[in-house]
């Protein structure tokens, strides 16, 4: 079993810097930059809807984002209003037939959100944000962990979209924080934020956390260190300054399940900077080490598989089943800048081992009770992963590994043609037979996804786009699934203020 200790990995992490889409949110230690004059907000309708004005007002400023459109599935699975993505882009284990559907957040979640930067000293000031995303089409506020609640008991062949997420209905399921920020100390936040993690995928994927386009933005194995519930933490202190060129940050999630996270406890440490004047253009790097007490992973499990993996008639209605691990993970990430190229590359080694608390109830992010005893077709799993094999079907802790690179390409000005590829590989971690692929779930398996995207920026809030991506599922990690593969050819356009 490999083991990975916080001073190895953050030793790692110090070989990379982090990324330059944080410059603007950590200040280096140098003398305070001069205020930039207020921005002019809108004045009228055709103000807001044609021109670049913002809706801000004594530093507070109102924003949001609107992504509708269309597409097609190979292998889909019907609508469902909760889930944040709105379609089944990715390959799950419910899709299942070719269809056109509704395709919204395509590019980016629709979300709604005010935040504001007020100065309260010379270099000093308070800083907030509340933003909650969205479905433009059922307008309900994104609840993943609901999608899944909603097919509770229903056949696998029978489920509509559904997915595990950070995104749990709440009014601030995107951020909601407030803090301190200096021109020479940094920012000091506090309550729901992203992970280190989330914001390294944003800065450093190709599509940009894309749902249709990318699979590290629509599954968050990734940004979460392991699960997606750790994505987002609802109470969490997180720090970020320069020093010269050098910067880092760092998150602190404080409390449990009980304050609305998605596990016990967790620590990330990032370590960056960029390497100006490298040949034509600029290099940015990055670092980051996570750790996670009883992260939490839901899943619809239930039926029988063939040995090939595949399921089997007949299909009886699923279990909601919280695995229960502790986490750890190292994320070293690559940005080359020059002239209208941009130039992007990934890695994440994830390591899944038994939880320090195992649990037997506990109330999940969208408040459903979990476990056996409350009859409401729920379950928990505290023996997913385990360091001995006597009497035990798991003899070893998984080790996920994902990597990923792509690059976008300014053409003409407004318009970027974007491309990217994807690839998952999982141990095994199993001392069951892995004789055929797919046999079981702990075997080793691969994930392999490719996408292009065609974007364009036809006025200043709004751009439209038309894409695809291929995903597909190999060995251990394809199976249960019904299908094997999902092509999702999607169109949509973005109104963003």
């Amino acid at each position: 079993m490999l083991r990975f200790s916080v001073p190895a990995a953050f030793a790692a992490a110090t070989v990379f810097f982090v990324g330059n889409a944080w410059a603007a949110d950590a200040p280096i230690l140098t003398k305070a930059p001069p205020v930039a004059a207020a921005p002019v907000t809108c004045g009228s309708a055709y103000d807001f809807f044609f021109t670049s004005c913002p809706l801000t007002w004594y530093g507070v400023t109102f924003y949001g984002t609107i992504d509708v459109g269309g597409g097609y599935q190979t292998h889909g699975a019907p609508f469902n209003p909760d889930i944040q993505s709105g379609a089944s882009y990715l390959i799950q284990k419910m899709n299942r037939v070719a269809m056109w559907g509704l395709a919204p957040n395509a590019l980016s979640q629709s979300n709604i959100g005010v935040k504001g930067n007020e100065p309260f000293a010379p270099g000093w000031s308070f800083v907030f944000q509340l933003e909650a995303g969205f479905d433009p089409y059922s307008l309900r506020l994104a609840n993943s962990p609901g999608s899944m609640a909603s097919n509770i008991g229903v056949p696998l062949p029978s489920q509509s979209i559904n997915a595990d997420s950070s995104r749990a209905g709440q009014f601030y399921n995107s951020v909601g924080y407030l803090g301190v920020r200096s021109d020479t100390y940094g920012t000091l936040t506090v309550f729901r934020q992203n992970s280190l993690t989330l914001d390294g995928v944003l800065a450093y994927d190709p599509m940009g956390g894309s749902y249709a386009f990318s699979p590290i933005g629509f599954n968050g194995t990734t940004c979460g260190g392991g699960d997606t519930e750790d994505c987002r933490y609802s109470t969490a202190l997180k720090y970020r300054v320069n020093v010269g060129p050098v910067r880092v940050g760092a998150l602190w999630q404080f409390g449990g399940y009980q304050l609305n996270n998605g596990s016990n406890g967790a620590g990330q440490i990032q370590l960056g900077g960029d390497v100006k004047s490298l040949g034509p253009g600029t290099l940015s790097l990055d670092g980051i080490y996570s750790y996670v007490k009883d992260a939490v992973q839901l899943n619809l499990t239930g039926g029988a598989t063939n040995a090939a993996g595949m399921p089997i008639a007949p299909f009886p209605g699923q279990v909601l089943t919280a695995t229960i691990s502790n986490n750890q993970s190292v994320m070293l990430l690559a940005k080359y800048v020059t002239g209208p190229l941009k130039l992007y590359a990934g890695y994440e080694w994830i390591q899944f081992a038994p939880p320090s608390d195992p649990q037997t109830a506990f109330t999940n992010i969208a408040g459903l009770p979990m476990g056996a005893g409350f009859a409401n077709g729920t379950a928990i799993n505290n023996v997913a992963y385990s360091a001995g094999c006597a009497a035990l079907t798991v003899c070893s802790d998984k080790i996920l590994q994902v990597v990923w690179t792509g690059a976008r390409y300014t053409i003409v000005p407004n318009l970027d043609v974007i491309g990217a590829y994807y690839h998952y590989s999982q141990s095994t971690f199993t001392n069951a037979s892995c004789a055929s692929l797919g046999s079981h779930s702990q075997c080793a398996g691969t994930f392999d996804a490719a996408s292009a995207v065609l974007d364009w920026q036809f006025a200043n809030k709004f751009d439209a786009y038309i894409g695809f991506m291929f995903s597909q599922v190999n060995g251990g990690l394809s199976n249960g699934y019904l299908a094997r593969n999902n092509i999702d050819p999607t169109a949509g356009v973005r109104f963003k203020f």
